[in-house]
């Protein structure tokens, strides 16, 4: 099963998350197909906090992705915040 899900990378006490489409069965940190995003939840300056290529997450999820309930909240909340932009 292909899931769309978050791996962390960032340095301790400062973390950052890729959002990455992977097999369900590889380590959350380890084998991926793509990364589609990047996630800040503690963003400085001018780093934005969820940076997502929604074409990408729409077509994997077309394919039959999964997004887990983070990954799904990060989404809603990307769509929102671009939708006040435009």
């Amino acid at each position: 099963m292909v899931v769309i899900r978050l791996a962390r990378f960032g340095t301790k006490h400062v973390p950052k998350y890729r959002i990455t489409v992977a097999d369900q069965k590889y380590a959350a940190t380890g084998r991926f197909l793509e990364v589609v995003g990047l996630y800040n939840p503690k963003p400085l300056g001018k780093d934005k906090e969820i940076a997502l290529d929604m074409a990408k997450v729409q077509a994997w999820m077309k394919q039959g992705a999964q997004p887990t309930e983070r990954v799904r909240s990060l989404i809603r909340k990307f769509e929102k915040t671009n939708e006040k932009s435009k």
